[in-house]
């Protein structure tokens, strides 16, 4: 199952027929570890990424570093509940170091995503501060290189 769903993860476009190949497992076996997967929630959403820059249209995201105080009983589950509810907040994670709590949060410009932090977020109960990094460029994202031509592999002869 791990192989099947690591190829999926890396091309969700990939068939069950070529993973079949892929793997030497058989198409039956292969279909029905993709229809649990889905159907336990294994699978959550097939993804597709894309290089927005190609198409020129402004997209601003920043990696906000949240300082929270835990709540007893749920620790910080409470709190980053509510701030992964905010459409604005497209990634969260508890974290080890200064802050508790990175959060990826995407909008149209600098002032949407200022504003979501200082509107929104900063003034959540239990949350003591951020720090705020816009993210200028994108290099690779879900382990994908972003913005760079495929290169020929060998050097053309010259006559």
């Amino acid at each position: 199952m791990k192989e099947i769903l690591k190829i999926l993860e890396r091309d969700a476009r990939t068939t069950p027929q070529q993973i079949a190949t892929m793997t030497g497992k058989p198409l039956a076996q292969v279909k029905r570890a993709i229809k649990k997967a889905e159907s336990d929630h294994t699978i959550l959403k097939y993804k597709t990424v894309i290089n927005w820059d190609k198409l020129r249209e402004e997209q601003v995201r920043a990696l906000v570093e949240v300082k929270v105080v835990p709540q007893r009983d749920v620790g910080f589950d409470a709190i980053a509940e509510r701030i992964y509810r905010f459409p604005e907040a497209r990634s969260v994670y508890l974290v080890s170091g200064t802050y508790d709590i990175a959060v990826l949060v995407e909008g149209g410009t600098m002032q949407e995503v200022a504003g979501f932090v200082a509107q929104k977020l900063a003034p959540l109960e239990s949350i003591q501060g951020t720090v705020t990094h816009f993210l200028l460029k994108r290099y690779k994202e879900d382990g994908d290189i972003l913005g760079v031509e495929e290169r020929p592999k060998r050097v053309p002869l010259m006559p």
